[in-house]
């Protein structure tokens, strides 16, 4: 009887899983059509050109012809709500895959060799995860300057760690099976036990990182772009827009502030779902 209630119980959460595991995809997939797609729009005239400011009038409430209204600078909210996805997406992946190609190959090679090797890269690596990952970037993001590269990298230093840590952990439990040492008895050699043996065994958690590491880095980029040190004030950008509508907000005007706002709690929301249905994809066994 018991043990029919924790099967029930079980399934019960597998199915809830699922299910917001599927919004969080849903969610994340129409913020990639929007990302794709904001420069055809914008030239079958659905929406304006995000950098136009003259032609609108200011503080306009959302109505039929601005669908988000427009700002104290003239604005169109709309279209620069659509084309700030745009920004995310492409800072975010580079942020992303800069960690993932530094940290997954220094995680390899620290747990396959150890020795001074692994405390050398595991003191270093434990030094950037104890700082605070947006204090690190807003101090990379001085040193580089803005731009949607400059943006990435401040951005990558901090997860560089994280893909390091759980990649070394499954080498050096991998690392001591059978058919590690037979490879070794056989006379493969480090960089093809490494390549083909090790890779494709201790990558499982990546695309679990991978997603809730871009949700974060959506924040921290918003955080940067609220500080004025993301991306270029020609790139419409989230951070940079709330930025712009906090003058206005005390004096009624909502708009500008609600829908960029909203874009980027639902993007990241998407991706944290998403994350999640993706780690108890992964490891069934941890719930």
């Amino acid at each position: 009887m018991i043990a029919n209630k924790i099967y029930l119980k079980k399934n019960k959460f597998k199915s809830l899983s699922n299910i917001l595991m599927l919004v969080g995809l849903i969610i994340t997939i129409i913020f990639i059509f929007l990302a794709f797609c904001a420069p055809l729009l914008q030239n079958i005239g659905l929406i304006q050109n995000p950098l136009e400011s003259l032609k609108n009038p200011i503080h306009q409430p959302p109505n039929a012809q601005y669908f988000f209204g427009t700002s104290s600078q003239g604005y169109d909210v709309f279209s620069r709500t659509i084309f700030g996805s745009q920004a995310a997406l492409k800072v975010v992946l580079l942020a992303t895959s800069f960690s993932l190609i530094i940290g997954v190959p220094l995680g390899l090679i620290s747990g396959y060799f150890g020795g001074k090797t692994d405390k050398i890269l595991l003191f270093l690596m434990d030094t950037i995860y104890t700082l605070p990952g947006l204090l690190l970037s807003v101090t990379l993001a001085f040193v580089v300057g803005r731009g949607v590269i400059n943006a990435a990298i401040a951005l990558s230093i901090s997860y560089i760690p994280q893909y390091y840590r759980v990649v070394r952990n499954q080498t050096t439990s991998v690392k001591t099976e059978l058919y590690i040492e037979a490879a070794k008895a056989m006379g493969a050699s480090p960089i093809r036990i490494l390549s083909k043996y090790l890779f494709f065994n201790v990558i499982q958690n990546i695309p679990v990182l991978f997603t809730l590491n871009a949700a974060d880095a959506i924040l921290i980029l918003g955080g940067l772009g609220f500080l004025g040190l993301g991306l270029p004030e020609d790139v419409p950008e989230w951070g940079y827009d709330l930025k712009l509508a906090l003058d206005a907000l005390p004096t009624g005007i909502w708009w500008t502030a609600l829908f960029p706002g909203l874009a980027m709690t639902t993007m990241v929301t998407g991706l944290s779902l998403l994350g999640e249905g993706l780690s108890e994809f992964f490891n069934p066994n941890n719930k």
